[in-house]
């Protein structure tokens, strides 16, 4: 007994008319929903975001007066004795807080994910509660166990020669102690973010390693560092945006310092002084397209460096 022949394709008429895409859109509304999904963040980011910028960017090319000077006020502040000093001091703490925060995290994520895993949830919730205190909080717990007169682990701070807390944030110190803050209130978000990465690397491909007979650090270093590059840009863009934005940490403790350390300390503080001590918002503006441009810059660099859009 022969098979049955496969059904002959049916063909269209010659002549008919076929539906196009957007006729088949039009008859479909979910085919839209993205854009209505959307709606919502594109109108929050034109008005909060876009415009703000552009107003921004005017007020940095204008005078008090309105009148167009160019790069007037980009000239007039990177003259300021400030200027050189609070970008010196805002690159030295990025430099110190994006290597930490980038072998740190993937380190204990990694952990987390292998031999820790059976309290990963624990951890993982202990890690993440610092960042539910907000920044002012979380500077202000900070200066407390700085201070050797008050701190729960001031004989820590003594057997390290620290006896006062202006020794313990003398100007010196500061990029490591800000990079401790940050890490203790933000490291923990990424570290969930890590360890979620991690698990959608499939366990095919690590078991295959293992069979292979690769070790531990073999699979991490080959395998699942290679596997969170885009992850790693990820953090590293908005860490690095973040990072240019210092203003709280600096404030909080020039002024428990009373004054020793410039209330200038970061290109964010020295806005803040332009701004509401001198009243001038056009140079406030100029320090802050500057900003702009520096965290654009690199996130660019990182993007293509990294093939942060690339498909996979």
């Amino acid at each position: 007994m022969t098979a049955p022949s496969a059904l002959p394709a049916v063909r269209p008429k010659r002549g008919a008319v076929r539906p196009k895409r957007g006729d088949r859109s039009a008859r479909n509304p979910l085919g839209r929903a993205g854009y209505l999904f959307v709606s919502g963040y594109v109108v929050l980011l034109l008005a909060f975001g876009v415009l703000p910028t552009g107003y921004a960017l005017w007020l940095a090319l204008s005078n008090s007066r309105g009148q167009f000077v160019g790069l007037g006020n980009f000239t007039r502040t990177f003259a300021d004795y400030r200027f050189g000093p609070a970008f010196a001091h805002i690159g030295l703490y990025l430099l110190v807080w994006l290597v930490v925060l980038m072998v740190l995290v993937v380190l204990l994520a990694l952990m987390l994910h292998g031999r820790m895993r059976r309290s990963s949830s624990a951890l993982r919730f202990l890690f993440y509660l610092p960042g539910a205190l907000a920044g002012v909080a979380s500077v202000l717990l900070w200066l407390i166990l700085l201070d050797p007169a008050s701190s729960p682990v001031g004989w820590l701070l003594d057997a390290l020669g620290w006896h006062t807390l202006a020794q313990v944030i003398s100007p010196g110190h500061l990029p490591v102690l800000f990079t401790v803050i940050a890490f203790w209130t933000g490291a923990g978000g990424w570290i969930v973010i890590m360890y979620g990465a991690l698990n959608n690397i499939p366990d095919e491909i690590l078991e295959a390693a293992r069979i292979d007979g690769a070790s531990t650090l073999q699979i991490a270093l080959r395998i699942q560092i290679p596997m969170l590059t885009k992850w790693i840009a990820y953090m590293l863009i908005l860490a690095f945006a973040a990072g240019t934005q210092l203003f709280v940490e600096p404030q909080l403790v020039s002024t428990a310092s009373w004054g020793m350390i410039p209330d200038s300390w970061s290109p964010n503080q020295l806005s803040y002084q332009y701004a509401f001590q001198a009243g001038d918002f056009n140079g406030a503006a100029a320090l802050s397209v500057d900003l702009l441009l520096l965290g654009l810059g690199c996130a660019a660099l990182v993007v293509f460096r990294a093939g942060l859009f690339d498909r996979d």
